[in-house]
Order: C-alpha cells, then sequence, then structure tokens
C-alpha cells in the first residue's frame, strides 16, 4: 500500500497579506506554516499506510519555500518526501499544477491512494484536487470525513462523506483520490526526534523533464491583484435599558433603510 500526499507551505492565516505597489502579494516577515487543510491528510496518509503495513510520500509542487512544509510532513512520520519545481512552472494555473502533480505519481509507479486536504488557504480553492483525479483518470472522493475500510486484496475503500444534506457512504475502487476534511482525524504533533530527522533529510527535486513530462500552457491568467479598498467604519454604542436599547436599535435600522 503506498499513499500519497501533496502539500503545500501557505502564509500563516494570521498573517496580514497585502499587495505592493507593483502587484506582487506578501505577507512581510510572518513565517509560512503547512497548509492547515494537508495536515489532516498528512495524518490519514501516515494511519492508512501503517495499518496496511506500507508506506507514506509527501509531495510538494512549487520553489523551494516548499521545503518546510515537507520536513514538517517528515517530522510527523511521513516515510519519504519529493518537490516538483521547474522554471516553466513559474505562474503555471491549476491544470497545470495537476498535470505535474499526475506525472509524479506515475513517477513513483506504484501508489494506490493520494489523500488531499480540502483545499489550499493560499488560493482558496479545491480544483487541483478534482483536476489531479481526471488527470490520472482515478475515482474522485471528495469530503471525505472517515475511511470506514480499505480492503487491500479487492482493492476497494469505503468512506463517509460529509455532505450539507448529511451522511454519505460510498465504495470504490482502487486507485482513488481523496479529499479530507478537518473531522477526520486529530494531526498529530511532530516529534523532537522525527523534528531532528527531518532537518537532515535530502529532499530530491524533480524537474518536468525528470517527470517526463513539459508544462502546457495555462489556460487562464492573472491580470491584475489589488488590495481590498479600505473600509470606513463608524460605531455607535447604544446605551439604556435593554427595552430603550432595542427601539433605538430600531429606530436606527429603519432610517438606514435595513427594515
Amino acid at each position: 500500500m503506498h499513499v500519497v500526499v501533496f502539500t503545500r507551505s501557505t502564509p500563516d492565516t494570521a498573517a496580514k497579506v497585502e499587495v505592493n505597489a507593483s502587484g506582487v502579494v506578501s505577507w512581510g516577515d510572518a513565517a509560512t506554516v503547512v497548509n492547515p487543510w494537508d495536515e489532516y491528510a498528512l495524518e490519514e496518509a501516515i494511519v492508512q499506510a501503517k495499518n496496511a503495513g506500507g508506506k507514506a510520500t509527501v509531495v510538494a509542487i512549487g520553489p523551494e519555500m516548499h521545503n518546510e512544509a515537507l520536513k514538517h510532513s517528515l517530522a510527523m512520520g511521513i516515510d519519504e518526501a519529493a518537490r516538483v519545481w521547474d522554471a516553466a512552472l513559474e505562474g503555471a494555473d491549476s491544470l497545470v499544477y495537476a498535470a505535474s502533480a499526475a506525472a509524479a505519481v506515475k513517477k513513483l509507479g506504484d501508489v494506490d491512494l493520494i489523500i488531499l486536504g480540502r483545499e489550499s488557504v493560499d488560493v482558496g480553492t479545491d480544483q487541483h484536487n478534482i483536476q489531479i483525479a481526471r488527470k490520472l483518470g482515478w475515482t474522485m472522493l471528495s469530503s471525505v470525513s472517515k475511511i470506514l475500510a480499505v480492503d487491500f486484496a479487492a482493492k476497494t475503500i469505503k468512506v463517509e462523506r460529509l455532505l450539507e444534506e448529511g451522511k454519505q457512504t460510498v465504495t470504490s475502487k482502487l486507485p482513488a483520490v481523496v479529499s479530507v476534511t478537518k473531522e477526520i482525524n486529530e494531526p498529530r504533533y511532530p516529534s523532537f526526534i522525527g523534528i531532528r530527522k527531518a532537518s537532515k533529510a535530502v529532499i530530491p527535486v524533480w524537474s518536468l523533464g525528470d517527470l517526463g513530462v513539459s508544462a502546457a500552457a495555462s489556460q487562464t491568467r492573472t491580470d491584475k491583484l489589488m488590495n481590498l479598498p479600505a473600509r470606513n467604519v463608524q460605531v455607535e454604542m447604544i446605551e439604556g435599558t435593554p427595552e430603550e436599547q432595542a427601539a433605538k436599535l430600531v429606530e436606527r435600522l429603519l432610517e438606514e433603510k435595513v427594515l
């Protein structure tokens, strides 16, 4: 059983992200962290690989800054790590990302299951998850809150999906791509020994040539980035008894034509 996880380093969600005059996104001196949704995927990959007596591999697609996410993953207990980067991937869209990810999976060769976080917080999307499955021709199981069973002999997986309408139980053939929600587990903290071991790890970097593919032209482009306009907000504290406050609030809402 070989489980693969894709991860990335993202700005801390508490960081103040801004766009400078040149249109470049910056988060100042704030540190990057493992994409928060990916921690649940990493934990589940470790658990599923251990249960099957197999291994878990983590892959990041991007420049050197993503090594921190890879080392964090190794410190948690992932067995192997690799990074994909090529100058041709600069500014690539999610389709090019997905094609590169699919090529990395094919290079690994014996992958049974891909586990992904629900989305990437820096770009606020999960479309690359679905696109990876499509590029590989594998079943996509999204919003998975629990992996109920994996039958290694029959090559099947049974999961519970968390939907707005309730929960859905689905069985699929392997190999498959699974995206998980935070309800699936509680991510472990990296151990001290794990951190020391990860700090010494040499992470291989694969170019597109190593993967045997070339980058297709991006189908989308970003024309412009800008900061959100400043909001002029006034606050009025309403004094008085609860009854007086309620009456004054209704009066203000009527004045603003909210009611």
